[in-house]
């Protein structure tokens, strides 16, 4: 059993686009699950199915399991809403890795920052852009968007 550790934070700032060592385009999409969400994503040329328990917080179990790509293309028309479209930049500080997501469609003009630690505890950089956490805020959750996308929410 994987267990995923992962704080979420909105941005102050552009700051760390100059930061960024790849990025990569995502599309994903839910196939159900009261207790958990089960996803499936396209990343490039990869495709994966990832289960998540529901819970809200840091941790959280966790499964990912390789899939071929014509498979979770299949399993995308299978999705019961519109998915989830977004580009996942890469910022290496010191020795961790932020993934800030950077939402398209619906959810465009909403960009988030994860970082997955070992730890719960774990001390970890804190770059002039990072802003607050909002990893105890479910509306900010992949799974949460496709149903609330962040263009409904007002300001």
């Amino acid at each position: 059993m994987g267990i995923e550790i992962e704080r979420k934070f909105l941005l102050k700032s552009d700051a760390w686009r100059p930061q960024i060592v790849r990025s990569q385009h995502m599309q994903q999409a839910y196939l159900g699950g009261t207790h958990c969400s089960m996803r499936v994503r396209i990343a490039g040329e990869s495709a994966f199915l990832n289960i998540k328990s529901r819970e809200l917080g840091v941790k959280r179990q966790e499964f990912e399991y390789p899939l071929p790509l014509a498979d979770a293309q299949a399993l995308l028309l299978l999705a019961e809403a519109p998915g989830i479209d977004k580009i996942r930049h890469y910022v290496n500080i010191e020795r961790y890795v932020f993934e800030i997501d950077e939402f398209l469609g619906d959810n465009a003009g909403l960009i988030v920052a994860e970082l997955e630690l070992d730890d719960e505890h774990a001390e970890y950089p804190k770059p002039d852009w990072l802003g607050v956490e909002v990893t105890h805020e479910a509306r900010y959750y992949n799974s949460n968007l496709v149903d609330s996308p962040y263009s409904s929410w007002g300001t």
